[in-house]
């Protein structure tokens, strides 16, 4: 596996509310990220718990590959996942353990786009992102996870 980067961190203080970047987040083990929605458990999906609801990436490649491919612009925060990264296949992580900086953890899932996305971003962009919305994953220790980490997929 190639090492990949984090680009950046997003956080949302409550359901469809606007994602905010941040240079660093704590990550804890079985909750989520600090100050997150899904933290908090006051996002769209809070309902539906599970070790998959703890954090969210998404490759920058497949943000501009919107543009590139549909002509859509996007944020990354806007991606409405919690870590934008660069050079790491999400996808190939389903199942495996891998750190990012000093926190470990475990891909769940793929993060597939749903309408509620749509609704907040543009239309098309559920489409666009089929099977590349994202990694859904659970946090197997605790950290700080910072912009400018090393993704690293644990041997």
């Amino acid at each position: 596996m190639r090492t990949g980067t984090v680009v950046s961190i997003h956080l949302a203080t409550t359901a469809s509310g606007p994602m905010t970047a941040v240079q660093e987040v704590r990550a804890v083990a079985g909750k989520g990220l600090e100050g997150d929605r899904y933290f908090k458990q006051t996002g769209t999906y809070s309902h539906k718990h599970g070790p998959d609801r703890e954090v969210t990436l998404i490759e920058m490649e497949a943000i501009e590959a919107l543009q590139r491919d549909y002509g859509i612009t996007l944020d990354p925060g806007n991606s409405r996942r919690n870590i934008v990264t660069k050079g790491v296949a999400l996808n190939h992580l389903v199942g495996q353990e891998f750190r990012v900086g000093e926190v470990t953890l475990r891909g769940i899932r793929l993060c597939e786009p749903c309408g509620h996305l749509e609704e907040l971003t543009q239309k098309g962009v559920m489409q666009a992102l089929v099977h590349r919305g994202g990694l859904r994953a659970q946090i197997l220790t605790d950290g700080t996870i910072r912009v400018g980490d090393t993704i690293q997929e644990i041997a």
